[in-house]
């Protein structure tokens, strides 16, 4: 099995800035696709962020420029840095990895670390 370990997440002022964790435990899953998804409160879940294993990025527009994604492959681990946070980008980040493990394909959420912006 495979567990998505996030942290990162909590109460900053806008303009602030945070880095969201994200450690994958079982380094035998090979990994696809790594990133987060952030939930605002009563609204459905969109890509912030993501990176292959290849290493190419993708970003939502509301992030691009401000948000930087990147893998440490020594600690199974993928951070995501945010600067200059707004209070749009408040809700629950969920990390997702896919990929595969024991030759099945497979994909995986962590628990959610909650960011929250005040203004």
């Amino acid at each position: 099995q495979v567990q998505l370990v996030e942290s990162g997440g909590g109460l900053v002022q806008a303009g602030g800035s945070l880095r969201l964790s994200c450690a994958v435990s079982n380094s035998a899953f090979s990994i696809a696709t790594i990133g987060w998804y952030r939930q605002p409160r009563g609204k459905q879940s969109d890509m912030v962020a993501r990176i292959s294993s290849g290493g190419t990025t993708d970003y939502a527009d509301s992030v691009k420029g401000r948000s930087t994604i990147s893998r440490d492959s020594a600690k199974n681990t993928m951070y995501l840095q945010l600067n200059g946070l707004k209070p749009e980008d408040a809700g629950v980040y969920y990390c997702n990895a896919d990929g595969w493990l024991a030759g099945v394909w497979s994909e995986y959420w962590g628990q959610g670390t909650q960011v929250t912006v005040s203004s």
